[in-house]
């Protein structure tokens, strides 16, 4: 018996297809091939996550390399100095109430309540949509308001060691120039869960592209006019989020969404959404106030340190975002889906699927974030004020950060499979105790290894995030196919070993000390990982890797319109 239909067709190219009772049927005239519709219904889920994660990655990928440019721009105009360590200081709050009352909890706790509307009472859909808008726009302006009149002392408390006045001073203001963001970009976070939930992901993936070329803009254009120059950055973050949102409104209105204002807080749905909000708050707050207390120590650390920890995070998010984040965003409608209709076998196997596609993209990536760094850092960033110096510093950071690129993946796909099930506790429970440990192997490490002992804390508590949502999900569901995952962990291990060995040449094969000689490092670095993709690629299809073909297979579909998925009945 085949699993798949195009097993079977590939078996049987000239055999007609029936549908009859729950199966489909290839006759040829050799034999009959008879496939579950399970699997194929499976098979389809499947699709659908990998469709969505490539849009989601095709447009974070647009993203990062903006990102990219945007970083490359504010390390040549400004370094690596108290005056950046100002700047990502003040991006920390409104950051981190945009992961509270935004993407973080009022998409993810939002999506699973308003797709089973969509599913089972799609005439009651729009009035959630009203209230939700009415109730969050108001609590983001009452929010923003309050950052601005406050930030004074939230920069006490986020720099208790800092004693220069003046940059104090700095902080306070690029911290309230910041803060409208917040408002912006969480009714972006709402209309995102809107469009996902329709099954839409560009617009929303798309509109960091927006931030980024407005903080550019604002760096290149303004900064020669207006002192501080660092000022530039924050107006250009602000405005980010304006456009960010003016983004959606013609993909919403295209779905036919309204908005009125309704402050029905007796409506079920909005008594739903805010019980999930308020325990995950709870566990992305906690998971988010790993980054507030790495940046608080390290303002204990020598200057330029808050920035060190910046620059490679970023670098550590780029391959996070291209897939991993977009994966976590791409599964939550579907694995909320799948629990509303009941479809638990389909939805333990999505998950299951998820955390492999996951592991297949990550660790290679690691293996190469892990021994490029420095060239990476060396021809991306350092020129002008970025010197070598803050080179070396910053891959100490990226090299613990990318030790658990593979965790922070994993707990993007668990974390998100328990919120489909209702289940916050244990997300909860566990990013609490990810924090603690954190906390306590920060003040440990960083006085051997100062900010790099900071993302060793940090990449130490991930990897047991994941491993203790990894053992309750499997005692919760016994879905977990442990089998699989080692078989394909150990295929993806394999291929990867390439990888290595190409990184090592190009990071032996030259001097990465100096700024420029560009001639030489673009192609040298660039067309090394394009070799050691293609060589990973190659050796994971030698080992037969399901991924890889669950990949290709998806391609070789999209181009194929003569084949759909969807199964006629006779």
């Amino acid at each position: 018996m085949h699993d798949t239909e195009d097993e079977a067709q590939t078996a049987y190219p000239t055999a007609r297809r029936i549908s009859c009772r729950g199966h489909l049927k290839y006759v040829s005239q050799q034999k009959i091939t008879i496939i579950s519709m399970a699997s194929l219904k499976r098979m389809q889920e499947q699709r659908e996550i990998v469709k969505a994660t490539s849009v989601m990655g095709s447009a974070t990928f647009a993203s990062r390399i903006l990102g990219l440019i945007r970083d490359i721009v504010i390390a040549a105009f400004f370094g690596a100095t108290a005056t950046t360590d100002a700047f990502f200081l003040a991006l920390t709050i409104p950051n981190l109430l945009r992961r509270l009352l935004g993407e973080g909890t009022l998409t993810t706790s939002f999506v699973p309540v308003y797709t089973e509307y969509l599913t089972r009472r799609p005439e009651e859909a729009p009035r959630v949509v009203h209230i939700t808008t009415t109730v969050i726009s108001t609590l983001l302006f009452v929010l923003t308001i309050l950052g601005i009149v406050l930030s004074p002392f939230i920069i006490k408390l986020q720099a208790p060691w800092w004693n220069d006045p003046e940059q104090i001073k700095l902080t306070v203001l690029l911290t309230r120039i910041c803060f409208p963001y917040l408002f912006f970009i969480g009714l972006m976070a709402l209309a995102m869960g809107i469009l996902n939930s329709h099954r839409h992901f560009l617009a929303p993936a798309a509109a960091p592209c927006l931030l980024n070329i407005s903080i550019i803009a604002c760096v290149i254009f303004l900064s020669p006019r207006i002192y501080p120059p660092i000022v530039t950055a924050a107006l250009g973050f602000a405005l980010g989020g304006l456009a960010q949102l003016l983004l959606q409104i013609p993909f919403l209105r295209a779905k036919g969404i309204t908005f009125k204002v309704n402050f029905d807080l007796h409506h079920p749905a909005v008594r739903r959404i805010a019980l999930m909000m308020a325990p995950m708050m709870l566990g992305i707050g906690a998971y988010q106030f790993n980054f507030v207390i790495s940046r608080l120590l390290a303002t204990k650390l020598p200057a330029g340190s808050v920035s060190y920890l910046f620059y490679a995070f970023r670098f550590f998010e780029f391959p996070q975002g291209i897939f991993t984040v977009a994966l976590g965003v791409a599964v939550l409608p579907s694995f909320a889906r799948l629990v509303s209709q009941k479809r638990m076998e389909e939805f333990v196997e999505g998950v299951n699927f998820s955390l492999r596609m996951m592991l297949f993209i990550t660790i290679p990536a690691m293996v190469g974030l892990t021994i490029l760094r420095v060239p990476i850092l060396n021809l991306i960033l350092q020129r002008g004020d970025f010197t070598y110096h803050t080179t070396l510093m910053t891959a100490q950071a990226l090299l613990y950060y990318s030790l658990s690129l593979w965790a922070y993946g994993g707990i993007q796909v668990l974390s998100r499979a328990f919120y489909a099930l209702d289940e916050v506790k244990i997300p909860v429970t566990m990013a609490i105790g990810a924090l603690m440990i954190n906390l306590l192997l920060g003040f440990i490490l960083m006085g051997p290894l100062l900010h790099a002992g900071l993302a060793l804390a940090m990449s130490i508590a991930a990897i047991v995030n994941i491993s203790l949502l990894a053992f309750f999900f499997h005692r919760k569901t016994s879905g977990i196919r442990v089998r699989e995952l080692i078989v394909s962990v150990s295929k993806t291990a394999v291929a990867a070993t390439p990888v290595a060995l190409v990184g090592i040449i190009i990071e032996r094969g030259y001097t990465w000390t100096e700024s420029g000689g560009y001639v030489a490092k673009i192609p040298l670095l660039g067309g090394g990982i394009i070799v050691a993709m293609a060589l990973f690629f190659f050796c994971s299809y030698l080992l037969r890797n399901r991924e890889l073909h669950l990949l290709w297979d998806f391609i070789r579909s999209g181009r194929d319109r003569k084949r759909p998925f969807s199964t006629p009945q006779v």
